[in-house]
C-alpha cells in the first residue's frame, strides 16, 4: 500500500481571536494510497507556516517538503516513515513547524494502517487496555472568579470528574489567582479534581512562591508556570514544588521529553497533533514509565486530535486521564463525526479501524482556507 496523494485543507473560522485556543485554525492532513484507502490527521500550529512545509518541493539533501518525501511510500512501519520524514527535513526541521507538520502525517499514517488491518489504532499501539478514559474539562480562566465558577459548574453538569483553568486573567497578581482558583474549588468541592495552568507567567521563584499559595486547594498540578525554555527554571523548581508541575505542550520528539524528565517535571503533556504524532508519542509513554512519572495528552483542537488521544491513553498502561476541550468552535464540534463522547466522565474510544473517526465534509467545505 503507497501514497499516491497528499492533501492538506486549512481551515480556519472567519474570526480568530487572539486567546490561547487552538480550536480556530487548524491543518488537515489527508493522506490517499493506492489501495483507494485514506488517512487522516491534524496540525496544530501556524497552519500556514506548516502548509509551506509540505507545499516545498524537493530540493538539495534534507531540505525536503513533506508532500515529496511522502509520495510513494509504503505505509507498513510508521516508525521507519517517521525516521525518513524527520532526516530529511532536518535542514529546516529537527524542532518547529517541520516536525509539527510532520504530527499530521504521521497521524495518518496511522489512521491508514488500522484501516488498511481492520483495527483501531490502540491496538496498533500494543492493544486496547480501556474502552473509555476519563476526561478532564479544560477550560480558560474566566474575565472574573463569578465566571470561572459558572464554566465548573458548566463541567460538573456534564459529570466530570476533573477540571482545568488556564490563561485569561491568570499570573498576573497574586490575589487574583487565588480568588478564581478558590472560586473553581469551591464549586468542584473535595471530591473532583482541579488542574491550574499558568500559561508561562513566572520565572522559577515566583512559580515556588505560587505553588506555596495554591497548595491548599489541592490542585492535581501546576502546569507551565516558566516559559518552554525555561530548562534549568524547570530543574530548580520541580524539586521544591509542594504541587506536582506539569510541562511538555510545546516541546516536540523524544529527545524534548527526555529533558523535562530529566528536569524533574511530575507529568509530561505531549500534544500529539504537535510533538511529532502518535509515534512519538508511544516513545515518550515508555520513557515515562521508566522514570515513574505521569503523562497526560495535552489536546486543545478538534476531534482529530482529541481521537488520537484516546487511542494513544487506551493503550498506554497508566493511560488514564486525556484532556477535553470544551470550546464551542465548530472545528471542535463539528469536523469529525462521531466526536467522541463523554459519559459519566468518562471519554469513549472510537471502536471503527483506524482513528474511527471521518471528516465532515460540509464542514470542511465551509471553513476551508483558498488561496
Amino acid at each position: 500500500m503507497k501514497i499516491t496523494q497528499v492533501d492538506t485543507l486549512h481551515l480556519r473560522l472567519p474570526d480568530v481571536a487572539e486567546i490561547a485556543d487552538g480550536t480556530q485554525d487548524v491543518l488537515v492532513v489527508r493522506l490517499h494510497t493506492d489501495d483507494g484507502l485514506t488517512g487522516i490527521g491534524e496540525v496544530t500550529s501556524q497552519s500556514y507556516v506548516c502548509q509551506a512545509c509540505f507545499d516545498a518541493p524537493r530540493s538539495a539533501e534534507r531540505r525536503h517538503g513533506l508532500r515529496h518525501l511522502l509520495l510513494g511510500q509504503e505505509i507498513d512501519d510508521p516508525a521507519r516513515l517517521w525516521q525518513h520524514l524527520y532526516y530529511h527535513t532536518n535542514r529546516y526541521g529537527r524542532r518547529g513547524a517541520a516536525i509539527h507538520a510532520l504530527s499530521g502525517a504521521d497521524i495518518a499514517v496511522w489512521d491508514l494502517l488500522g484501516k488498511a488491518q481492520g483495527q483501531p489504532i490502540s491496538e496498533l499501539l500494543g492493544g486496547t487496555q480501556r474502552t473509555t478514559v476519563r476526561a478532564y474539562a479544560s477550560y480558560l480562566f474566566g474575565t472574573t472568579p463569578e465566571d470561572t465558577a459558572a464554566l465548573a459548574i458548566e463541567a460538573v453538569a456534564q459529570g466530570l470528574t476533573a477540571v482545568k483553568f488556564g490563561w485569561g486573567p491568570f499570573g498576573e497578581d497574586a490575589d487574583t489567582d487565588l480568588a478564581h482558583v478558590r472560586a473553581a474549588r469551591e464549586v468542584l468541592g473535595d471530591d473532583r479534581e482541579l488542574m491550574v495552568d499558568a500559561g508561562h507567567a513566572w520565572d522559577w521563584t515566583t512559580a515556588l512562591e505560587r505553588a506555596r499559595l495554591l497548595e491548599p486547594f489541592n490542585i492535581t498540578w501546576l502546569e507551565e508556570p516558566l516559559s518552554q525554555d525555561d530548562r534549568k527554571g524547570y530543574a530548580e523548581l520541580c524539586p521544591k514544588s509542594p504541587v506536582p508541575i506539569a510541562a511538555g505542550e510545546g516541546d516536540v520528539t523524544a529527545w524534548d521529553f527526555a529533558d523535562l524528565i530529566e528536569r524533574g517535571v511530575h507529568v509530561i503533556q505531549p500534544d500529539v497533533a504537535f510533538c511529532g504524532g502518535l509515534t512519538v508519542c508511544r516513545e515518550v509513554s515508555q520513557m515515562v514509565a521508566d522514570a515513574n512519572r505521569r503523562v497526560v495528552p495535552h489536546c486543545f483542537s478538534t476531534g482529530i486530535n482529541l481521537a488520537a488521544s484516546l487511542h494513544w491513553m487506551a493503550a498506554t498502561d497508566h493511560g488514564t486521564l486525556t484532556e477535553y476541550c470544551l470550546r464551542p468552535s465548530p472545528l471542535l464540534r463539528r469536523l469529525v463525526k462521531p466526536l467522541p463522547p463523554i459519559n459519566d466522565g468518562q471519554a469513549q474510544v472510537p471502536t471503527g479501524p483506524g482513528l474511527g473517526i471521518e471528516l465532515d465534509e460540509a464542514v470542511v467545505e465551509e471553513f476551508l482556507v483558498r488561496s
